[in-house]
């Protein structure tokens, strides 16, 4: 048996190689690749040679990079992390033969796990596996950065995702994959009002498709719209919590004038080229404004781990079964084979093609 495995070789070179599948050992299970989503953002990153994993080293016990070897040196053979498999083979009671998960194993059309080490999270049947792709990773992403708003507000006390966002105005700039699920996070646990802020008709388009409503933040000055809108109090207007999805300066800075006073920006984005446009002594300064980034990796202090991933995947499930017909129709733009994904990736990262969400299949 051979595998297919996506693989970039340097700055602009992405090849599709073969593999003979790994042997199966005692405690371990095998799964065929049904679905592979790709993410625009971190995948990219290596494919435009911008990620900082491939110059300097990452020491995760200080939690700084510093010179010295890359942390991922190029060949990168590992890149993706929205899976979905069937379980073909197995040797451990956990893992039944024939159950359909997400996973977190990269592009590939076989992949042997051990259940100990990585996370199989089994799909119900009521939720379409292609979008299952959004289960094991992506979707905890935005659920995440939920969870930062309700920690926000609520520190440790914590009860349910829709804490931060219940009841409150919200915005969102971006309308890329994770924007748009993290506006429906949203949308689907109370927020009072929610609007996504995004240059991109096309993108606007999709998300007014999602049901969510959208400003152009090239046309009237959308900080003044909403901020005319958004009444608390005198001296006291605009978003109580912004979701900032677009890792570009001037998304930050827009993210940071949206806000109420003392409101915080929570940020899901990756700043690949640095954030020169941000004005740090202007609104972020004179109303006393907050960022809290909101990376996958941990959730807030004192949540976990009554927080975990798993938690996150539940309601990344939930989200799917309220807006999954949605999602699929309008967010999910190009399904296409594997033999495809090496010109595919090259031509996302040099912006020859736009997509929204691409799916890889066998």
């Amino acid at each position: 048996m051979r595998d297919k495995v996506v693989v970039v070789s340097g700055p602009g070179r992405v090849d599709l190689v073969e593999q003979d599948a790994a042997d199966l050992p005692e405690g371990c299970f095998r799964v065929r690749t049904l679905y592979s989503g790709v993410s625009a953002g971190t995948e990219l990153s290596y494919v435009k040679g911008t990620n900082p994993y491939l110059n300097v080293t990452w020491n995760a016990d200080l939690g700084l990079f510093q010179p010295g070897e890359a942390s991922t040196p190029y060949p990168v053979t590992r890149v993706g992390y929205m899976q979905v498999g069937r379980v073909v083979e197995s040797r451990t009671p956990a893992i039944e033969v024939g159950a359909v998960g997400a996973m977190t194993y990269g592009h590939r059309t076989g992949w042997v796990a051990d259940p100990v080490r990585e996370r199989f999270v089994p799909l119900p049947e009521d939720v379409d596996p292609l979008l299952g792709i959004y289960v094991a990773h992506m979707g905890p992403i935005c659920a995440n950065g939920v969870l930062h708003a309700a920690a926000d507000l609520y520190g440790g006390d914590v009860r349910v995702l829709g804490d931060g966002v219940r009841g409150r105005r919200v915005a969102v700039v971006g309308s890329g994959v994770v924007a748009l699920l993290t506006a429906l996070f949203a949308k689907r646990h109370g927020a009072a009002s929610v609007v996504v802020l995004d240059p991109t008709p096309h993108r606007r388009q999709v998300a007014e498709a999602l049901g969510l409503e959208t400003l152009d933040p090239d046309a009237d000055d959308p900080a003044v719209v909403l901020k005319t809108r958004w009444a608390h109090a005198p001296g006291d207007r605009g978003a109580d919590v912004v979701f900032q999805c677009r890792g570009q300066g001037w998304a930050l800075h827009l993210a940071l004038r949206l806000l109420r006073p003392q409101g915080a920006v929570i940020d899901l984005a990756f700043y690949q080229a640095g954030a020169d446009a941000v004005r740090f002594g202007e609104e972020f300064h004179h109303n006393g404004l907050s960022v809290r980034c909101a990376q996958v990796g941990r959730v807030p202090r004192g949540l976990a781990p009554t927080w975990d991933r798993e938690r996150l995947s539940a309601e990344t499930i939930d989200l799917l079964r309220a807006y999954g017909d949605v999602i699929r129709k309008h967010l999910v733009s190009a399904v296409v084979p594997f033999e495809e994904a090496p010109g595919l990736l090259i031509d996302l990262a040099e912006r020859r093609r736009q997509e929204l969400q691409v799916v890889l299949t066998p």
